[in-house]
């Protein structure tokens, strides 16, 4: 488990930094990123075994960087966060390739527990 790497992409620095803390506490090799430019390089260059991904990021939104990660990394697995309902985005976000999503304000021990359950296998 200590050689799992995690990639937390969100735009909110907050956000960011709280998920870094709990994923390297975890014992995890824990990478962030702000932007979709940002987590795609990190993607190309350290591979991460599973992405956090923020629905809603300016310049380009979590579908578009999912499709990507897909591209780049299909056996990647990906985790998303919105702060809104968005079903209609969330439904395609699971044909994308997502294994979930967390509505924010999540429960951070909720998504610590989906973390660990999908980098066990």
């Amino acid at each position: 488990m200590k050689d799992k790497k995690v990639l937390i992409v969100d735009d909110q620095y907050g956000i960011r930094v709280l998920l870094f803390e709990v994923f390297g506490k975890e014992g995890y090799q824990t990478f962030q990123a702000a932007n979709g430019k940002q987590a795609l390089e990190i993607v190309t260059g350290d591979s991460p075994d599973l992405v956090i991904l923020d629905m809603k990021i300016p310049g380009m939104d979590g579908l578009e960087i999912l499709k990507e990660i897909k591209k780049i990394a299909p056996e990647t697995k990906v985790i998303m966060m919105t702060a809104y309902g968005e079903l209609d985005m969330i439904k395609e976000a699971t044909e994308l390739g997502a294994l979930t999503h967390f509505t924010k304000p999540f429960d951070i021990d909720e998504l610590r527990a989906a973390v660990n359950k999908q980098l066990a296998c």
